[in-house]
């Protein structure tokens, strides 16, 4: 009946109603409008509008844009003969109506501004809870290779005093034989040995340092709003390196990754997700397990999933767990924000989630990603 309805006011309202595509072609006319420019639909559909039209002794009502749901532009325009008081009544009052849907859709877009920035905030108090509740783990990451580096410094100072008695004994002693046996009595043959296999140990535990150090700095780098080309796979090894100490005593992690292009992404978005999975998978892990990681490509799209051998998650809960604030996890150990905003940063990247779990037989989650960023027209101001 709607649908009805609005087709009689599209035919019988008594203003000259033109549909316009981007490119300025005629889409669709009503009646009415046939009737003030002398010109069939016929002849005018599929047409550049200037040309379609002489539209001289026409005044515009309104011109305004809308964008449908694939991302095409249109523009409406209205017209009316200026002698039709008829037209003039209901040109006032249709004015005051787009006025009115008008103001509404500036609230609307306010509102909407206002709720993005919102998610943005809990999206990034999010990301810092995670970092919060890794710092520990990584503080303890860190501080072993830098415990065994402060010893091994420790032991090859004691060295070097060692060796300086050595270098020094070459101007005080009178022949080779004294160097000899002072060499003997440093058993500077262990020194020698010992010398090496410390400063390889002690380059190993640098090394360390700096892969958790570059970890942390990709992982928690600045958040921009825009997208660009990442490697994937990049994303899961720092993640997981960052998400370390919260596995290794839980889990011991298998990496299946197939063949990626770069995934068009916000990488710190999509690290944030990970590292929600990741923590999830361990901790859904009471004892001993193991979580896998796996990646793909299906046409257009590129997936990651992370799979454990945990609990699971009960039928009558799988529903909810994009809730936000919903989880099965003890008071304390958990917000209920971690796949609510997961879901949410997905759907900003215009992919999806799925969810496959079973109670006792552990979880999995896979998320789809388009490979490229579809570019659709902004929503007209």
């Amino acid at each position: 009946m709607m649908q009805n309805l609005l087709s009689s006011l599209y035919r019988n309202i008594p203003i000259g109603l033109v549909v316009l595509d981007q490119d300025r072609i005629v889409r669709h006319m009503n009646t009415h409008m046939a009737t003030l420019a002398g010109v069939a639909a016929d002849q005018a559909i599929g047409e550049p509008f200037d040309s379609a039209f002489a539209v001289d002794r026409l005044d515009a009502l309104m011109n305004f844009p809308f964008t449908d749901k694939a991302g095409n532009r249109y523009h409406v325009a209205l017209f009316y003969e200026p002698e039709s008081t008829e037209a003039s009544g209901f040109h006032q009052s249709f004015s005051g109506a787009i006025k009115d849907i008008q103001e509404a859709r500036n609230e609307q877009r306010r509102l909407l501004a206002e709720i993005e920035r919102a998610n943005e905030n809990l999206i990034q108090s999010e990301k810092l809870a995670g970092i919060g509740q890794l710092a520990a783990g990584v503080a303890h990451e860190i501080n072993n290779p830098v415990g065994y580096v402060f010893s091994n410094l420790r032991t090859l100072a004691g060295y070097v005093t060692d060796l300086l008695k050595i270098i020094d004994a070459v101007d005080e002693v009178q022949d080779i034989e004294a160097i000899r046996r002072l060499k003997n009595s440093l058993e500077y043959t262990g020194i020698r040995d010992d010398v090496e296999a410390l400063i390889k140990e002690s380059g190993e535990g640098i090394d360390r340092i700096k892969k958790i150090i570059s970890a942390l700095q990709d992982f928690c780098h600045i958040d921009t709003e825009e997208f660009s080309a990442h490697d994937l796979h990049a994303c899961l090894d720092t993640t997981l390196s960052v998400a370390t100490s919260e596995i290794k005593y839980k889990a011991i992690v298998v990496k299946e990754y197939g063949d990626l292009p770069s995934v068009e992404c916000n990488a710190s978005q999509i690290n944030q997700v990970i590292l929600n999975l990741i923590v999830n998978a361990a901790q859904a892990i009471d004892h001993e397990g193991v979580i896998t990681v796996r990646t793909g490509q299906e046409k257009s799209s590129a997936w990651f999933e992370i799979e454990d051998t945990g609990k699971g998650i009960p039928p009558e809960f799988l529903t909810r767990v994009f809730e936000p604030f919903f989880t099965t996890k003890p008071v304390g150990q958990g917000t209920g924000l971690g796949l609510a905003l997961s879901y949410r940063i997905v759907q900003k990247h215009h992919g999806h989630i799925e969810i496959f779990s079973e109670s006792g037989q552990g979880t999995r989650i896979r998320v789809w990603l388009p490979i490229a960023q579809p570019h659709l027209f902004d929503s007209p101001e």
